[in-house]
């Protein structure tokens, strides 16, 4: 289910069964790597939205969280988000990134950690670029799949 009035409206009929959130996180930068920002942005975007839509009944997409990437206060607002996630009744707080920094935070997020490479899909075919996502969501998938059973 996706942040919005009328998924959310769908949330609370059925959020007993709705035990995990995914957080995409995506830095914002400007100047050199602007373009390697909005890259990664869109990459992130796209994966979420197919993990979304792959796992509705089961799961939340959170919005972005979008930061700079020197910013300091991001850990601890994504502490933040996920305390209120876990005050809110879900047990799997899932973070999606391609955003290599965040590994050095993994131990202190409490939850779990899923950084993919971007893939740069402006170079690729339709074709190629919706296969490649479809690859990335099959692993993903059985990344939750291995915590919702333990």
């Amino acid at each position: 289910m996706k942040w919005s009035a009328k998924e959310l409206d769908m949330y609370v009929q059925a959020k007993e069964f709705v035990d995990t959130a995914l957080i995409p996180l995506v830095p914002l930068s400007f100047g050199e790597h602007m373009t390697q920002s909005g890259s990664n942005n869109e990459f992130i975007t796209i994966l979420s939205l197919e993990i979304e839509k792959q796992m509705k009944g089961r799961m939340l997409l959170m919005p972005t969280y979008h930061y700079l990437s020197d910013e300091e206060e991001k850990l601890h607002m994504i502490k933040r988000w996920t305390k209120k996630l876990e005050t809110n009744n879900f047990k799997h707080v899932f973070y999606l990134t391609s955003d290599i920094e965040w590994k050095k935070y993994e131990k202190e997020l409490e939850q779990h950690l899923i950084w993919i490479p971007s893939i740069p899909l402006e170079n690729l075919e339709n074709t190629q670029a919706r296969d490649m996502v479809n690859q990335q969501v099959s692993q993903i998938r059985d990344i939750f799949t291995f915590y919702w059973k333990s």
